[in-house]
């Protein structure tokens, strides 16, 4: 189901908001009725507190929804989504006196808690109640955004039984005929003949033939390339993971869904760029045909990788697709994967690294995430680690050894890659929501795309803006 606004004609209930300090004084403009109400309830302005307002007949005259304070504030974002999960349905309005990046993100939230995946389940507790657009926000835009992150999502939970490499493509080529994208698809054998030589080594152990999906969108403006992750299921390859470690790996497609999504948003908003989006689409298996430890691959690049670990699949499968966009030099040129735990244990599920030796490029993505409420912390490419990814026997290692600095490492084995393209930034993401938050339901979460989004007018130019 689209996630929308409430029609602005039609009756609403008004949501008061009011932090703590000004509690007491709003308090005392209610009728007494009211004001006894609320003081029996105990309500006192907790961010995310709510306390439905009868009326003089008993019948609901509103409700307030607590903005507790600046500390509070800053350790949580999308407060108003749970009003969006908890209040009776209808539609409502705000009556708040919010600045305006504070109304976009009360509206975004709660867009953002009406998601519900029910492909396999009937949902039973979607909200029922409905926003109405505030004032100045710009309703049409955020709905585009909220329901391009619904994509990312419905990609993500879906398990492998059900989305491989060819589901994968049909989400692909369905995405791209909604917006008059152009698609090309490279299959199985062919990989070979289009020197693509590591993405067939990951896939070519599974039935589900591997493939290079691109999409191409947009006849005008600076070029931006977008390349996803797309394994669509990880088993480790014959360095087979353990039970605990392969519960997820329906997520390790991560990437590719968030590139999905982020292309969706583009297009949506009929930004002015020349858009390509490419994504290896694998699953990584255990077969006798299967990528070996020590195995010894020839890149796209030319480049020479010994593989000492299978697990570390998605650097291999990146790396030609990297190879391939870099081959244009676009403005700029972004990889979002999830690549590594170490990510995870350096910065827990929530905060994203991303890379780049491009300073205007990271203050901008910074920037952008900072506006999006969408968390991201740049890391280095710290090149004193370069020789930690050169085994000596080929040009690169795919796997080094130990435990140390796992992200940078994997990041500085794709910057490899890129050599023609001076706008690269990497994104290491994790794409699942651990313990459900205020508009993310717990499992799968879109990371980066809403930050590159708000940042791309500084990053391609102020007229990508304008369709």
């Amino acid at each position: 189901m689209p996630l929308t606004f409430a029609d602005p004609s039609a009756p609403s209930l008004p949501l008061h908001v009011v932090d703590k300090a000004a509690l007491a004084a709003w308090r005392e403009t209610l009728p007494a009725p009211a004001q006894a109400w609320l003081a029996g309830s105990g309500f006192a302005a907790g961010l995310g507190e709510i306390c439905l307002i009868p009326g003089a007949e008993g019948a609901l005259a509103g409700a307030v929804i607590g903005y507790g304070d600046a500390a509070a504030r800053a350790r949580g974002r999308f407060w108003l989504a749970k009003a969006a999960e908890t209040l009776p349905a209808g539609a409502w309005h705000l009556e708040a006196n919010l600045l305006p990046e504070e109304k976009e993100e009360a509206a975004l939230g709660w867009l953002l808690a009406g998601y519900r995946f029910g492909r396999y389940r009937a949902a039973t507790s979607a909200p029922g109640a409905m926003l109405k657009a505030p004032e100045g926000v710009d309703a049409a835009r955020l709905e585009v955004i909220a329901n391009a992150e619904a994509l990312t999502r419905d990609l993500i939970n879906t398990p492998a039984s059900d989305l491989g490499p060819q589901e994968l493509e049909a989400a692909f080529a369905g995405l791209a005929a909604r917006f008059n994208a152009e698609v090309t698809v490279i299959r199985g054998q062919e990989l070979l003949a289009q020197n693509l030589p590591m993405i067939h080594a990951v896939g070519r152990a599974s039935p589900r033939e591997p493939r290079l999906l691109e999409m191409r969108w947009g006849t005008e403006g600076p070029r931006l390339t977008l390349v996803g992750k797309g394994v669509c299921f990880d088993t480790g390859g014959l360095d087979l993971k353990p039970a605990s470690g392969m519960g997820l790996m329906k997520k390790d497609m991560g990437g590719a869904a968030t590139v999905m999504g982020l292309a969706q948003m583009i297009m949506g908003l009929g930004l002015k760029l020349r858009l390509r989006v490419l994504v290896p689409a694998v699953e990584n298996a255990v077969a006798g045909n299967a990528l070996r430890p020590q195995d010894i691959l020839t890149s796209r690049k030319g480049l020479t990788v010994e593989v000492n670990n299978t697990d570390a699949e998605g650097r291999l499968i990146l790396g030609d697709a990297l190879a391939l966009a870099d081959e244009e030099a676009p403005d700029c040129l972004i990889c979002m994967a999830t690549l590594t735990g170490s990510a995870r244990v350096a910065l827990g599920p929530d905060l994203p690294p991303f890379y780049t030796d491009d300073e205007a490029l990271a203050a901008a993505i910074a920037a952008g995430a900072a506006r999006a409420r969408d968390p991201l912390w740049r890391m280095p490419f710290w090149t004193p680690y370069d020789p930690l990814i050169e085994p000596g026997i080929a040009d690169l290692d795919n796997a080094p050894a130990g435990s140390m600095a796992g992200s940078i490492t994997a990041a500085l084995f794709l910057r490899r890659f890129v050599t023609e393209t001076p706008r690269f930034v990497h994104f290491d993401l994790y794409g699942w929501q651990p313990v459900a938050a205020p508009g993310r339901p717990k499992g799968a979460a879109a990371q980066g795309a809403r930050a590159l989004l708000a940042a791309l007018p500084d990053i391609l130019g102020a007229e990508v803006s304008k369709p």
